[in-house]
């Protein structure tokens, strides 16, 4: 079977792409959005790679068919950005579609920063277009939601907080910062991925994909300390003064993402339940015990 995977750049596309070519055997078309990343790739991955390019809606009948058909695909690109590539998979004969989302869907929906809010409401947007599409086509789909997703020393969430730590030598806690995280691995996520191209069951369902071990948040960081072998060094600030030093650190381009509302949230419970993953998909996600590859270098 031919795979299609969309964003195969990405760092879950690192892991993915070499479990569907060794492990599964199936052949891989990689598409990728920039031009100078081909090359590169090519070399790298036995795979066949090719640049993402839009198709009109008005245009599907005008494009010769590829030569290869792909009937499964995976989307490792943001979700919300996957409409504008929907014609495209039909013309290559798409049945089956496996899309990334997150749990952000839900959890920032309430959020204080309008930026957050607007990212929620995009995720919701892109998986109710991917259903809706879908439908119209006869074409199943999979979703899979991961919640705080880390790993290979490049995900936004732990390698974040890592470099924090390495170049200031503490981490600031707005109040007790108790509230419960369930980091996913990435390689967790890629394994999901796989078994949803495989087991018919998943088909027209979402699922969440929590970390195998719910923590506090203040554990959580404590361990990335002790990953990068300092000791847990914290510092309390009042809600004001993080506001303020967010503000400063967005100067630095590494941090330009950080808002306020993350420094809220860190009070806050954030977990999912994967039973429904774990049922359909053997998914068996690992405890948050991180090694060298995981942190940036």
């Amino acid at each position: 079977m031919r795979i299609g995977v969309i964003g195969a750049t990405s760092f879950i596309g690192r892991c993915l792409i070499p479990l569907l070519t060794a492990e599964a055997g199936w052949e891989v078309t990689a598409f990728s959005r920039r031009a100078q990343d081909l090359q590169y790739f090519r070399e790298t991955n036995p795979v066949d790679w090719q640049l993402l390019q839009k198709v009109e809606p008005s245009q599907t009948r005008e494009v010769h068919p590829p030569e290869k058909q792909i009937s499964h695909w995976v989307c490792l690109a943001p979700i919300w950005g996957l409409p504008e590539y929907l014609p495209m998979l039909s013309i290559y004969g798409v049945k089956h579609v496996v899309a990334i989302s997150s749990t952000s869907r839900f959890t920032k929906c309430f959020s204080s920063d309008t930026t957050e809010q607007a990212l929620a409401k995009r995720l919701a947007d892109g998986e109710e277009h991917l259903i809706a599409w879908a439908k119209t086509k006869e074409v199943t789909w999979t979703i899979l939601r991961p919640t705080m997703i880390y790993g290979l020393g490049s995900d936004k969430n732990i390698s974040v907080i890592a470099r924090f730590i390495r170049h200031f030598a503490f981490f600031p806690f707005p109040g007790t910062a108790m509230g419960l995280r369930q980091p996913v691995h990435v390689n967790d996520v890629a394994l999901s991925c796989l078994a949803a191209l495989n087991i018919c069951e998943t088909t027209n369902r979402s699922y969440n994909l929590s970390g195998g071990e719910t923590l506090p948040y203040r554990e959580m960081i404590g361990r990335i300390f002790s990953a990068i072998g300092k000791s847990p060094r914290f510092v309390t600030f009042p809600l004001w003064t993080f506001r303020m030093a967010v503000k400063c650190l967005r100067i630095i381009p590494r941090f330009r993402h950080l808002s306020a509302a993350m420094a809220e949230r860190m009070n806050q419970d954030l977990i999912f339940d994967h039973e429904d993953a774990a049922r359909d998909l053997g998914f068996s996600p690992r405890p948050f015990l991180l090694t060298h590859e995981d942190l940036p270098e």
